[in-house]
């Protein structure tokens, strides 16, 4: 489980961003469940209002909006109460977590997938050209 940087949003390969919509119904699914993700690298959200998650699955969801994809949003809300959600700004979320060290963190980790196969080329290539990093 991962949630990406939220300035990669934009820019994740297919299989990212379709994965990527799918740890947010999980993760959801688990906080209704469980009252947490219960998972090392997304625990975190526990320390942000519910607000930060369900803003930034929306950034999830218009990016797969934009690419033509079909999402059923009911499939997360469904498992979010509805409490009060206050819209959170794209500059505050997940302040402090989704930092310039975790941005570098998931660009390492879309690097690996490269190297062993998992995201072609010209996605890849896309990753590289829109990012401050050069050449990962």
């Amino acid at each position: 489980m991962r949630l990406w940087h939220k300035d990669l949003i934009w820019i994740l390969p297919r299989q990212q961003l379709l994965g990527q919509w799918r740890e947010c119904c999980l993760i959801a699914k688990n906080i209704k469940e469980k009252g947490t993700p219960n998972h090392l690298l997304v625990n975190k959200i526990m320390d942000y209002d519910i607000s930060h998650f369900w803003c930034y699955t929306v950034l999830v969801v218009n990016e797969m909006t934009r690419r033509d994809y079909k999402v059923d949003f009911s499939k997360f809300t469904n498992h979010i109460q509805h409490k009060l959600i206050v819209g959170v700004p794209f500059n505050d979320l997940f302040d402090g977590w989704h930092n310039d060290r975790y941005c570098h963190q998931c660009l390492l980790n879309l690097q690996e997938k490269y190297d062993c196969g998992g995201i072609p080329e010209d996605e890849y290539k896309k990753i590289v050209k829109n990012t401050i990093v050069e050449d990962l």
